[in-house]
């Protein structure tokens, strides 16, 4: 749904690299940074929101979060399904995993391919050795289904 001509990394990449290490969920700001919706967008709406970067509530980033995965208590304090929603539930307790941000339709596919790229690596280590735990969710099963996902909006 992004713009054809999307952001390019380069001219963003320090507001970007700050955005991806705060610890908070970082899917709303990686949509802001986006270049918004394209004219040709397929939403069944008569208003023109051509470049708007609301959030859509489609829940994705909600649904893809290890945190809430791992505490769905706090998924329940909520009925939104925003990055708003996402953001206040899960707040700094955000593993940066940044699977929230590859699960959004409206986050630019050169930020996505930025994150798989320069981030993912960075953060795969201790998330590896976090779902050694028996309770927690298998790692290899989430990234595969969060990247399944991305690629599929």
């Amino acid at each position: 749904m992004p713009l054809r001509n999307q952001q390019d990394v380069k001219e963003i990449e320090g507001t970007l690299n700050e955005v991806l290490s705060t610890r908070m969920p970082p899917v709303g700001r990686c949509r802001l940074l986006s270049s918004g919706f394209s004219p040709t967008h397929a939403l069944d709406i008569t208003e023109d929101i051509a470049g708007h970067k609301e959030c859509l509530g489609c829940g994705n980033c909600v649904d893809i979060c290890p945190f809430l995965l791992r505490e769905p208590s706090r998924r329940d304090k909520t009925e939104q399904r925003t990055s708003m929603a996402l953001e206040s539930t899960v707040g700094e307790d955000c593993d940066l995993c940044y699977a929230c941000v590859l699960v959004c339709p409206q986050v630019d596919t050169t930020i996505k391919n930025y994150v798989v790229n320069r981030r993912m690596v960075e953060v795969m280590s201790p998330l590896q050795q976090r779902s050694g735990d028996e309770d927690e969710p298998d790692l290899d099963l989430f990234l595969e289904e969060a990247i399944t996902q991305g690629q599929q909006v």
